[in-house]
């Protein structure tokens, strides 16, 4: 399990983007230096946890729950057939393009040590919007992807430290609940019913999805931890 590529973008001015400054820095791009990763704040005031690396809407993207995200080679493979077309490393506007690793299966607070570097921990999976769907250019994108479900994880970040390209990535701890980054995502779009479930991953979890699951057991109940 290794780091295929480190992705960092720049804010770009883009008419697809529900951004009020009308900038995003989704068009991320390989870099072959090293990156220093670190928690960035919370969302609304920190933006991404790679420096360098910069967010067009902190309203909804970045913030230390959503610090980093990744997204497997293996699964933009599935893509690149599925859509007939070529998608580099960093096309979904992922940090961390890996190699190996079982992104979408992840556990909501499952710890990732990146090299000697950096300790990250898995929060949940990503919804996505019209401006990611504005920078592939496939019209119905957010709800194929959403059908597909193949989401990818944000992460936070528990210890600073730097990533290269081909740094190994270790799990070093899998909690013992069962809530993967797909079921999180599952769980905030298209099966609601599943949101009680989400609170069994406990602090690990994204505050917004902890909150919708939070409000879902208010409304109508269901199992809670």
């Amino acid at each position: 399990m290794k780091l295929l590529s480190v992705n960092i973008g720049r804010r770009t001015a883009v008419p697809y983007t529900a951004a009020p400054s009308g900038l995003t820095g989704i068009d991320k791009r390989p870099v072959t230096g090293p990156v220093h990763v670190s928690a960035p704040g919370p969302k609304g005031v920190g933006g991404s946890g790679l420096a360098g690396d910069e967010i067009g809407d902190l309203r909804h993207h970045g913030g230390n729950d959503q610090a980093v995200y990744a997204y497997a080679r293996e699964d933009l493979d599935a893509w690149e057939r599925e859509l007939g077309r070529r998608l580099a490393d960093g096309a979904f506007g992922e940090n961390l393009t890996t190699a190996g690793v079982d992104v979408n299966g992840a556990l909501i607070g499952e710890r990732w040590r990146i090299g000697g570097g950096p300790l990250l921990e898995v929060t949940s999976g990503r919804v996505p919007c019209r401006t990611f769907q504005g920078h592939l250019g496939e019209g119905g994108w957010v709800k194929r992807f959403t059908r597909q479900g193949v989401t990818g994880a944000y992460l936070r970040v528990l210890e600073p430290g730097v990533i290269r390209v081909g740094d190994p990535v270790e799990v070093v701890h899998r909690p013992e609940h069962d809530i993967t980054a797909a079921l999180q995502f599952r769980a905030v779009t298209t099966e609601k019913e599943l949101l009680p479930r989400l609170l069994e991953a406990g602090d690990a979890l994204d505050a917004g999805a902890a909150e919708k699951a939070r409000a879902y057991v208010a409304r109508h109940g269901g199992r809670a931890s």
